[in-house]
């Protein structure tokens, strides 16, 4: 594939209106914006890369500050920048820069905070087919998203089937499991039951331990044992603390300076609520119903999102392939040692 001019770059860190939008629920809020990055060749093929639960539209990022999926996309990386532009949006209901509960009520001036809209993964998709309109962008090359990426993933090729060539799903499952729920239910539970939560109305993050408890639990689930072990080993400090306890509150510490306590439940809810065969016969039927090249890839040791249940979806859909990388990363394989696994994805986009 070759490119006009493939040394003219763009790249954008802009915020785009959609205007009015009506959320699944039946809720309607005036005017929505979505944050995204956008950087390749102008005129290239497209590819939208969708971000996790704590992620962002940084998927590139700068030299200074490089974005978390930075050893996937650049100049002569699988996903090759001098071939393709990439754009990456900040989710609807996120807290980088797109509409959500922390974002004004312009009838009243104040945050949303609870009152916002539940926003599902659908919801997220369909804003960002707006935004991509508004972008003047009629036709993608590729979507490609792991853990709630992956699931949007999973509905860009439902609700719009023939919009793109290629779809490439990491880490993410037809619907959150049982398991997973239980998780997300942990955390929101120790987010909600926190004193200065106050149903929403908190001031800052910065008061929030509950919202340390619940990244904390959620590290757990994203990590496996056998890294834990390799990297930790029972290490002890001075004060007879381990290593893994200072690991998990250094973690639990950090998200309150990078992400909003009530985006972070209400995606935890878009995810729970995350299901392709919900209104269209069950994940099975719904597999029948892909058009675009579908890629699916699974990661040793994610006790979120397993091997065999990823695998059972690829087998439903005609044509599909998948990947399993060999990794002690357990879920967060699809943000750590691309060389396991980036090639294949490079491999396959065409």
């Amino acid at each position: 594939m070759s490119v006009k001019n493939p040394t003219s770059y763009q790249s954008q860190n802009k915020t785009i209106s959609i205007g009015s939008f009506t959320f699944e629920s039946g809720d309607q809020l005036p005017n929505v914006e979505l944050a995204y990055e956008r950087f390749g060749p102008p005129g290239a093929p497209t590819i939208l890369i969708c971000h996790a639960l704590t992620g962002n539209q940084y998927a590139v990022g700068s030299e200074e500050q490089p974005g978390w999926w930075a050893g996937l996309i650049g100049r002569g990386l699988p996903i090759d920048t001098s071939q393709f532009q990439v754009i990456t949006f900040n989710v609807l209901g996120g807290c980088h820069g797109s509409t959500g509960p922390a974002s004004l009520d312009p009838q009243t001036g104040e945050p949303y905070r609870l009152s916002f809209p539940p926003v599902t993964v659908r919801d997220i998709v369909h804003s960002q087919r707006k935004a991509l309109r508004e972008l003047g962008i009629n036709r993608l090359h590729a979507v490609a998203g792991g853990s709630l990426g992956g699931m949007q993933a999973y509905e860009w090729g439902l609700l719009y089937p023939t919009f793109m060539k290629q779809l490439f799903i990491l880490a993410a499952t037809p619907y959150l499991s049982d398991y997973g729920i239980a998780f997300n239910h942990i955390g929101a539970r120790a987010i909600k039951d926190d004193p200065s939560f106050n149903h929403g109305n908190y001031p800052s993050n910065q008061h929030l331990k509950g919202f340390e408890i619940a990244r904390m639990a959620g590290m757990i689930t994203y990590r496996s044992q056998t890294l834990f072990q390799k990297r930790f080993d029972r290490n002890q400090k001075e004060d007879a603390s381990y290593d893994i306890q200072s690991y998990l509150d250094y973690q639990g510490d950090k998200i309150k300076d990078r992400f909003d306590a009530n985006s972070y439940l209400y995606l935890l809810e878009a995810m729970n609520h995350h299901d392709i065969g919900r209104g269209r016969g069950g994940w099975k039927q719904a597999s029948q119903h892909y058009e675009a090249e579908v890629y699916t890839l699974s990661f040793e040791h994610d006790l979120l999102y397993p091997f065999d249940f990823i695998k059972s979806f690829s087998d439903h859909v005609p044509g599909s392939e998948h990947f399993h990388s060999d990794t002690d990363y357990g879920h967060d394989g699809f943000l750590v040692e691309f060389n396991g696994w980036a090639s294949w994805i490079g491999n396959k986009i065409n």
